[in-house]
Protein backbone atom coordinates (compact mmCIF):
# COMPACT_ATOMS: atom_id res chain seq x y z
CA UNK A 1 0.00 0.00 0.00
CA UNK A 2 1.56 3.32 -1.06
CA UNK A 3 1.83 6.31 1.70
CA UNK A 4 -0.73 8.84 2.17
CA UNK A 5 0.87 11.71 0.58
CA UNK A 6 1.50 9.48 -2.51
CA UNK A 7 -2.19 8.24 -2.61
CA UNK A 8 -3.26 12.20 -2.30
CA UNK A 9 -0.35 13.04 -5.19
CA UNK A 10 -2.04 10.48 -7.80
CA UNK A 11 -5.20 11.88 -6.54
CA UNK A 12 -4.20 15.48 -7.78
CA UNK A 13 -4.90 16.21 -3.97
CA UNK A 14 -1.41 17.58 -3.14
CA UNK A 15 -0.31 21.37 -3.47
CA UNK A 16 3.47 21.92 -4.34
CA UNK A 17 5.41 24.46 -2.31
CA UNK A 18 8.33 25.46 -3.19
CA UNK A 19 9.99 27.25 0.02
CA UNK A 20 13.50 28.07 -1.07
CA UNK A 21 15.29 27.51 -4.50
CA UNK A 22 19.02 27.39 -3.06
CA UNK A 23 20.89 24.26 -1.98
CA UNK A 24 24.24 24.46 -0.89
CA UNK A 25 25.69 21.24 -0.04
CA UNK A 26 26.06 20.49 -3.73
CA UNK A 27 24.79 21.05 -7.28
CA UNK A 28 23.71 17.73 -8.89
CA UNK A 29 23.96 16.57 -12.53
CA UNK A 30 20.22 15.90 -12.11
CA UNK A 31 18.95 18.67 -10.67
CA UNK A 32 15.97 19.62 -12.51
CA UNK A 33 14.98 22.90 -11.07
CA UNK A 34 14.61 25.30 -14.09
CA UNK A 35 16.24 28.84 -14.09
CA UNK A 36 13.37 30.50 -12.65
CA UNK A 37 13.30 28.64 -9.09
CA UNK A 38 17.10 27.49 -8.90
CA UNK A 39 19.07 30.08 -5.87
CA UNK A 40 16.14 32.37 -5.36
CA UNK A 41 14.18 32.83 -2.17
CA UNK A 42 11.09 33.44 -3.66
CA UNK A 43 8.60 31.23 -2.63
CA UNK A 44 5.72 29.40 -5.02
CA UNK A 45 2.28 27.32 -4.16
CA UNK A 46 2.25 25.50 -7.20
CA UNK A 47 2.42 28.29 -10.40
CA UNK A 48 1.52 31.15 -8.21
CA UNK A 49 4.58 33.32 -7.15
CA UNK A 50 3.95 33.89 -3.11
CA UNK A 51 3.31 37.59 -1.53
CA UNK A 52 1.16 36.64 1.58
CA UNK A 53 0.48 34.24 3.82
CA UNK A 54 -2.87 34.77 2.27
CA UNK A 55 -1.86 33.79 -1.12
CA UNK A 56 -0.76 30.27 0.00
CA UNK A 57 -4.29 29.31 1.66
CA UNK A 58 -6.04 30.78 -1.44
CA UNK A 59 -4.01 28.44 -3.82
CA UNK A 60 -4.72 25.38 -1.62
CA UNK A 61 -8.44 26.46 -1.63
CA UNK A 62 -8.27 26.82 -4.91
CA UNK A 63 -7.38 23.27 -5.62
CA UNK A 64 -9.12 21.83 -2.84
CA UNK A 65 -5.68 20.76 -1.12
CA UNK A 66 -5.90 17.30 0.48
CA UNK A 67 -2.25 18.17 1.41
CA UNK A 68 0.99 19.66 0.52
CA UNK A 69 4.46 18.91 -0.63
CA UNK A 70 7.22 21.06 0.72
CA UNK A 71 9.76 21.20 -1.93
CA UNK A 72 13.18 23.41 -2.99
CA UNK A 73 16.18 23.75 -3.19
CA UNK A 74 16.58 22.61 0.18
CA UNK A 75 13.71 23.64 2.71
CA UNK A 76 16.28 22.94 5.79
CA UNK A 77 18.12 25.63 5.12
CA UNK A 78 15.07 27.65 5.24
CA UNK A 79 13.57 26.43 8.68
CA UNK A 80 12.19 29.31 10.00
CA UNK A 81 10.09 29.75 7.00
CA UNK A 82 8.98 26.11 6.24
CA UNK A 83 8.02 25.54 9.56
CA UNK A 84 5.85 28.88 9.32
CA UNK A 85 4.11 27.48 6.48
CA UNK A 86 3.27 24.01 8.33
CA UNK A 87 1.96 25.92 11.14
CA UNK A 88 -0.38 27.94 8.99
CA UNK A 89 -1.32 24.98 6.74
CA UNK A 90 -2.42 23.01 9.67
CA UNK A 91 -4.53 25.82 11.23
CA UNK A 92 -6.23 26.32 8.30
CA UNK A 93 -6.81 22.86 7.26
CA UNK A 94 -6.87 20.59 10.22
CA UNK A 95 -4.55 17.44 10.89
CA UNK A 96 -6.05 15.86 8.07
CA UNK A 97 -4.31 18.00 5.88
CA UNK A 98 -0.99 15.74 5.18
CA UNK A 99 2.31 17.53 4.70
CA UNK A 100 5.74 15.64 3.11
CA UNK A 101 8.82 17.26 2.77
CA UNK A 102 11.63 16.59 -0.05
CA UNK A 103 15.21 17.28 1.75
CA UNK A 104 18.57 16.76 0.72
CA UNK A 105 20.39 17.17 4.25
CA UNK A 106 19.79 15.34 7.54
CA UNK A 107 18.99 18.18 9.35
CA UNK A 108 19.74 16.83 12.64
CA UNK A 109 17.33 15.95 16.00
CA UNK A 110 16.95 19.98 16.25
CA UNK A 111 15.31 20.10 12.69
CA UNK A 112 13.17 17.27 13.32
CA UNK A 113 12.10 18.32 16.46
CA UNK A 114 10.93 21.39 14.72
CA UNK A 115 9.36 20.18 11.59
CA UNK A 116 7.24 17.47 13.75
CA UNK A 117 6.06 20.38 15.87
CA UNK A 118 4.83 22.63 12.99
CA UNK A 119 3.02 19.69 11.18
CA UNK A 120 5.47 18.06 9.03
CA UNK A 121 4.30 14.34 8.90
CA UNK A 122 6.31 12.67 6.19
CA UNK A 123 10.07 13.55 5.63
CA UNK A 124 11.38 11.85 2.49
CA UNK A 125 15.75 11.84 2.45
CA UNK A 126 17.59 11.80 -0.90
CA UNK A 127 20.82 11.02 0.32
CA UNK A 128 23.55 12.25 -2.22
CA UNK A 129 24.77 9.85 -5.04
CA UNK A 130 28.30 9.61 -3.90
CA UNK A 131 27.09 8.14 -0.57
CA UNK A 132 24.62 5.55 -1.92
CA UNK A 133 25.90 1.96 -0.63
CA UNK A 134 28.02 3.59 2.32
CA UNK A 135 24.75 4.84 4.77
CA UNK A 136 24.88 2.17 7.46
CA UNK A 137 26.65 3.50 10.76
CA UNK A 138 26.51 7.56 9.03
CA UNK A 139 23.94 10.39 10.36
CA UNK A 140 21.96 8.81 7.25
CA UNK A 141 20.75 5.99 8.82
CA UNK A 142 20.66 7.46 12.56
CA UNK A 143 18.94 10.18 11.21
CA UNK A 144 15.98 8.35 9.99
CA UNK A 145 15.37 6.89 13.45
CA UNK A 146 15.22 9.74 14.54
CA UNK A 147 13.06 11.57 12.59
CA UNK A 148 10.85 8.54 13.97
CA UNK A 149 11.40 9.28 17.78
CA UNK A 150 10.07 13.28 16.61
CA UNK A 151 7.19 11.96 15.20
CA UNK A 152 7.77 11.82 11.78
CA UNK A 153 7.27 9.27 8.57
CA UNK A 154 11.28 8.58 7.36
CA UNK A 155 11.19 7.75 3.74
CA UNK A 156 13.40 7.59 1.00
CA UNK A 157 12.59 9.28 -2.14
CA UNK A 158 15.87 8.83 -5.13
CA UNK A 159 16.14 9.20 -8.28
CA UNK A 160 16.07 5.97 -10.29
CA UNK A 161 19.83 6.34 -11.55
CA UNK A 162 20.83 2.76 -10.30
CA UNK A 163 20.13 0.14 -8.03
CA UNK A 164 20.72 -0.37 -5.01
CA UNK A 165 20.52 -2.34 -2.40
CA UNK A 166 21.12 -0.95 0.76
CA UNK A 167 17.90 1.08 0.51
CA UNK A 168 16.44 -2.09 0.86
CA UNK A 169 18.21 -2.91 4.22
CA UNK A 170 17.14 0.28 5.83
CA UNK A 171 13.11 -0.85 4.47
CA UNK A 172 13.87 -4.30 6.04
CA UNK A 173 15.46 -3.08 9.67
CA UNK A 174 12.42 -1.23 9.98
CA UNK A 175 14.55 2.43 9.30
CA UNK A 176 12.80 3.96 6.71
CA UNK A 177 9.02 3.51 5.96
CA UNK A 178 9.08 3.20 2.42
CA UNK A 179 11.20 3.74 -1.06
CA UNK A 180 10.04 6.13 -3.98
CA UNK A 181 12.10 5.85 -6.78
CA UNK A 182 11.30 8.62 -9.59
CA UNK A 183 12.27 7.52 -13.08
CA UNK A 184 14.95 9.59 -14.14
CA UNK A 185 14.32 12.84 -16.45
CA UNK A 186 15.46 14.83 -18.58
CA UNK A 187 14.30 18.31 -17.89
CA UNK A 188 15.26 22.44 -19.00
CA UNK A 189 17.28 22.68 -16.03
CA UNK A 190 19.16 19.82 -16.22
CA UNK A 191 19.49 18.49 -20.21
CA UNK A 192 22.79 20.09 -20.84
CA UNK A 193 24.23 18.17 -17.67
CA UNK A 194 22.75 15.26 -18.27
CA UNK A 195 24.08 14.98 -21.60
CA UNK A 196 27.71 15.68 -20.72
CA UNK A 197 27.13 12.69 -17.92
CA UNK A 198 26.18 10.69 -21.21
CA UNK A 199 22.53 10.31 -20.72
CA UNK A 200 20.09 9.84 -23.63
CA UNK A 201 16.46 10.10 -23.72
CA UNK A 202 14.22 6.62 -24.17
CA UNK A 203 13.37 6.58 -27.69
CA UNK A 204 9.69 8.48 -28.51
CA UNK A 205 10.04 9.83 -24.81
CA UNK A 206 10.30 13.59 -24.06
CA UNK A 207 12.00 13.66 -20.69
CA UNK A 208 12.73 10.04 -19.38
CA UNK A 209 16.06 8.92 -19.54
CA UNK A 210 17.03 5.66 -21.31
CA UNK A 211 17.37 2.79 -18.93
CA UNK A 212 15.95 4.16 -15.89
CA UNK A 213 13.49 0.97 -15.64
CA UNK A 214 16.16 -1.21 -15.22
CA UNK A 215 16.62 -0.17 -11.22
CA UNK A 216 13.21 -1.75 -11.22
CA UNK A 217 15.01 -5.80 -11.93
CA UNK A 218 16.71 -5.23 -8.48
CA UNK A 219 14.66 -3.29 -6.63
CA UNK A 220 11.03 -3.72 -7.82
CA UNK A 221 10.25 -6.62 -5.89
CA UNK A 222 9.98 -5.06 -2.54
CA UNK A 223 6.46 -4.43 -1.42
CA UNK A 224 7.31 -0.77 0.12
CA UNK A 225 9.59 0.19 -2.79
CA UNK A 226 7.64 2.39 -5.50
CA UNK A 227 8.39 3.32 -9.05
CA UNK A 228 7.42 6.62 -10.16
CA UNK A 229 6.85 7.10 -14.10
CA UNK A 230 7.16 10.24 -15.73
CA UNK A 231 3.89 9.23 -17.88
CA UNK A 232 2.26 8.26 -14.65
CA UNK A 233 3.19 12.17 -13.07
CA UNK A 234 1.87 13.96 -16.37
CA UNK A 235 -0.52 11.51 -16.75
CA UNK A 236 -2.11 11.16 -13.35
CA UNK A 237 -0.55 13.49 -11.10
CA UNK A 238 -0.57 16.72 -13.17
CA UNK A 239 -3.79 16.11 -14.75
CA UNK A 240 -5.39 15.26 -12.10
CA UNK A 241 -4.67 18.24 -10.15
CA UNK A 242 -5.41 20.67 -13.02
CA UNK A 243 -9.09 18.70 -13.01
CA UNK A 244 -9.61 19.45 -9.22
CA UNK A 245 -8.57 22.93 -9.69
CA UNK A 246 -10.62 23.50 -13.02
CA UNK A 247 -13.60 21.91 -11.54
CA UNK A 248 -13.36 24.57 -8.49
CA UNK A 249 -13.16 27.52 -10.22
CA UNK A 250 -14.90 27.08 -14.12
CA UNK A 251 -17.39 29.40 -14.41
CA UNK A 252 -20.96 28.21 -15.80
CA UNK A 253 -19.87 28.60 -19.68
CA UNK A 254 -16.75 27.26 -19.24
CA UNK A 255 -15.86 23.24 -20.52
CA UNK A 256 -13.57 21.19 -18.60
CA UNK A 257 -11.52 18.83 -20.78
CA UNK A 258 -10.28 15.66 -19.71
CA UNK A 259 -6.73 17.36 -19.48
CA UNK A 260 -7.99 19.43 -16.94
CA UNK A 261 -7.94 22.72 -19.26
CA UNK A 262 -10.76 24.73 -19.08
CA UNK A 263 -12.32 25.96 -22.62
CA UNK A 264 -14.55 29.23 -23.80
CA UNK A 265 -15.22 31.65 -26.04
CA UNK A 266 -13.98 35.22 -26.88
CA UNK A 267 -15.38 38.19 -28.76
CA UNK A 268 -14.38 41.81 -28.88
CA UNK A 269 -17.99 42.63 -29.50
CA UNK A 270 -19.91 44.94 -27.09
CA UNK A 271 -21.85 43.61 -24.19
CA UNK A 272 -25.07 45.45 -25.43
CA UNK A 273 -24.55 43.83 -28.50
CA UNK A 274 -24.63 40.10 -26.62
CA UNK A 275 -27.87 41.48 -24.74
CA UNK A 276 -29.54 42.57 -28.31
CA UNK A 277 -28.72 38.90 -28.79
CA UNK A 278 -30.39 37.65 -25.74
CA UNK A 279 -27.40 35.82 -25.05
CA UNK A 280 -28.38 35.34 -20.34
CA UNK A 281 -26.04 36.73 -18.41
CA UNK A 282 -24.19 33.69 -17.05
CA UNK A 283 -23.07 32.76 -20.54
CA UNK A 284 -20.97 35.59 -20.46
CA UNK A 285 -18.39 37.65 -18.62
CA UNK A 286 -17.53 41.48 -19.21
CA UNK A 287 -13.36 41.84 -19.38
CA UNK A 288 -11.59 44.80 -19.44
CA UNK A 289 -11.17 45.18 -23.48
CA UNK A 290 -13.38 41.86 -24.61
CA UNK A 291 -16.21 39.30 -23.66
CA UNK A 292 -15.94 35.89 -22.50
CA UNK A 293 -18.42 33.26 -22.94
CA UNK A 294 -19.36 30.03 -24.11
CA UNK A 295 -17.66 28.69 -26.76
CA UNK A 296 -20.58 26.37 -28.28
CA UNK A 297 -22.67 29.39 -27.91
CA UNK A 298 -20.06 31.73 -29.64
CA UNK A 299 -19.31 28.98 -32.52
CA UNK A 300 -23.09 29.12 -33.17
CA UNK A 301 -23.69 33.11 -33.22
CA UNK A 302 -20.23 33.50 -35.59
CA UNK A 303 -21.70 30.69 -38.13
CA UNK A 304 -25.23 32.32 -38.15
CA UNK A 305 -24.09 35.68 -39.04
CA UNK A 306 -24.97 37.28 -35.59
CA UNK A 307 -20.81 38.05 -35.14
CA UNK A 308 -18.31 39.00 -36.95
CA UNK A 309 -15.12 37.10 -35.42
CA UNK A 310 -13.84 36.03 -32.08
CA UNK A 311 -11.85 32.50 -31.22
CA UNK A 312 -11.93 29.40 -28.77
CA UNK A 313 -9.24 29.84 -26.12
CA UNK A 314 -8.25 26.79 -23.93
CA UNK A 315 -6.05 27.31 -20.69
CA UNK A 316 -4.94 25.68 -17.71
CA UNK A 317 -6.81 26.40 -14.32
CA UNK A 318 -4.07 27.67 -12.82
CA UNK A 319 -3.00 30.98 -11.64
CA UNK A 320 -0.96 31.99 -14.78
CA UNK A 321 -3.68 31.05 -16.95
CA UNK A 322 -1.34 29.60 -19.31
CA UNK A 323 -3.34 29.25 -22.96
CA UNK A 324 -2.46 25.86 -24.57
CA UNK A 325 -4.59 26.73 -27.86
CA UNK A 326 -6.44 29.59 -29.88
CA UNK A 327 -8.82 28.83 -32.45
CA UNK A 328 -9.84 31.82 -34.04
CA UNK A 329 -13.43 32.28 -35.57
CA UNK A 330 -14.83 34.02 -38.23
Amino acid sequence: MISKGCEQCAEGGKMVLFVYGYCDQRDCFYCPLGENRKNVTDVYANERKVESDEDVLTEAKRMDALGTSITGGEPQEAMNKTCRYLSLLKDEFGEDHHTHLYTGITGGRENMRRLSEAGLDEIRFHPPLELWGDMHGTEWEEILYIAREEGLTPAFEIPGIRAEEEFLEFLDEGAAEFCNINEFEMSDGNFRRMQEEGYELQDGHMSAVEGSKEILDRMGDHDRVYFCTSVFKDAAQHRNRMKRMARNIRREFDEVTDDGTLVYGKTWETEQRLDELGVPEEFYSVKSDHVELAWWLLEEMIDEGDLEEGEIVEQYPTYDGQVVERTPLA
